[in-house]
């Protein structure tokens, strides 16, 4: 029987029983379906959480979510930059396919995304915050039902918001202002059909501007650089974004602090919208996902910045509370989790089979403590971005080694024993004993460039 969606919605809206759903895949029985809340910052690298470990910042909401849940402590994005990484969140694609392969580009239409895939599944969906695909456009996402946005990076105060097609002056400070509407969306979506909620921050992005009362929040802290900056300061030879030059060490050191008070406020208004589903008696049916769309390179290296296939700037925050489907809460998971992992996951979750353009894996066995074949290694890819002194590159990463390749020569290529390395200071690309090594991982990056179907 083919199921209108008028008759869809109401059979939703009187009880939530087991309902066939026509998906664009296939038919499909479950339960009800779970509502979800996707959360996603900007520039947030792994390590910049109390859970994590930080040894000052204090991030209480997030650390809420890894105790009600899980947290991935190997989580990675595919290609560390804004557009990019977001493309892939969106499609589940590697950039190579997808082809928004730098900021403020779009060639041809954005592929189809899991929220168009959600909506036509019946789900309600909201997207509230930094689209940032397709440059300094006016953000059009398709499958969206409630649309909150801004052109481009926007400002942390007086940015102009687009609120469902209509522009409107910003009255707060940009973190507040979408949690407000973020909220206002759960109000509007409880009680009639199951929701995704898509919050996109604006932080942690530069230029780090907390708000007015947290500016001083870290001013006496010390902030220790990684030793290779402390000795000799941050590489002259790289451009470095939103600094008219070079930043000495204390100059380094004062927008670091500014980075810890940003996320700071982030982590309370996240918070405020935990409390808020909570309050509306959703918290039970809601999977709320949080993670960053590139790390953040603070000196490692002599670098400040993302782009780079180093940890730092590959490696994001990813945690997942899922009342219901998460066992042993509490737990950490240290397999190899992507970025293009979240539109399968949600798929699944959600009762609908993922197409097959769709190259990242759910990691929903995974919240269930299910056995069964995770993946060894990952492809990561950055491409030519003329207005940046990086280099294009190609790396495979496995769960002890990294194997570095730039493309066209332009710089030597590098291999890193994580096991006992994991700052990635003694590249063995060169050391005769590890030649053996670093063929076999030469040759898996080809086996992943095929697999991946990569056209450069």
């Amino acid at each position: 029987m083919k199921l209108s969606r008028r008759n869809f919605l109401k059979g939703t809206a009187l009880g939530g029983a087991g309902l066939l759903i026509k998906t664009p895949a296939r038919a499909k029985f479950f339960r009800p379906r779970p509502n979800f809340i996707f959360i996603l910052s900007d520039d947030h690298r792994w390590d910049y959480l109390s859970c994590a470990g930080h040894p000052f910042l204090k991030t209480s909401a997030l650390d809420r979510l890894a105790k009600e849940g899980v947290r991935f402590t190997n989580a990675f994005v595919t290609t560390s930059l804004c557009s990019p990484s977001r493309a892939s969140f969106l499609t589940g694609q590697y950039v190579h396919n997808h082809r928004i392969t730098r900021n403020g580009s779009l060639v041809g239409r954005l592929p189809r995304t899991f929220l168009e895939l959600l909506q036509s599944a019946g789900y309600r969906t909201g997207f509230v915050g930094k689209w940032h695909i397709g440059g300094f456009k006016v953000p059009q996402p398709k499958g969206v039902d409630y649309l909150v946005t801004f052109i481009s990076q926007g400002l942390y105060y007086n940015c102009p918001l687009i609120v469902q097609g209509k522009q409107v002056k910003s009255k707060k400070y940009i973190t507040e202002e979408l949690t407000d509407y973020a909220i206002k969306f759960l109000e509007q979506a409880r009680g009639s059909q199951p929701f995704f909620l898509y919050l996109s921050h604006k932080a942690v992005h530069a230029p780090f501007q907390p708000p007015e009362e947290l500016k001083d929040l870290f001013q006496d802290q010390p902030i220790p650089l990684p030793p290779e900056t402390e000795a000799k300061g941050l590489h002259p030879l790289f451009s470095f974004p939103h600094f008219p030059r070079v930043p000495s060490n204390e100059q380094l050191r004062e927008v670091i602090r500014n980075y810890c008070a940003t996320i700071y406020k982030m982590d309370l208004e996240i918070s405020r919208l935990l409390q808020a589903l909570e309050q509306m008696g959703l918290k039970d049916n809601t999977v709320v996902i949080y993670a960053s769309d590139n790390g953040y390179l603070w000196g490692e290296h002599r670098l400040v910045d993302k782009r780079w296939a180093y940890e730092e700037s590959i490696r994001i925050p990813f945690l997942v509370r899922a009342p219901g489907i998460v066992r042993n809460p509490g737990r950490e998971i240290d397999e190899l989790v992507l970025n293009i992992d979240l539109a399968p996951t949600v798929l699944e979750l959600a009762g609908i089979s993922p197409p097959k353009s769709i190259q990242g894996k759910s990691f929903a066995p995974l919240l269930r403590e299910k056995s069964f074949k995770w993946r060894e290694d990952f492809l990561y890819e950055y491409f030519y971005d003329e207005y940046y002194n990086v280099p294009p590159m190609l790396a495979v990463r496995t769960r002890d080694w990294k194997y570095i390749r730039y493309r066209y020569h332009l710089r030597a290529e590098e291999l890193y024993y994580l096991k006992e390395d994991p700052k990635e200071q003694n590249n063995l690309a060169s050391a005769p004993e590890y030649q053996e090594q670093k063929q076999r991982l030469s040759q898996r990056l080809e086996q992943l460039l095929k697999e991946t179907r990569f056209k450069s």
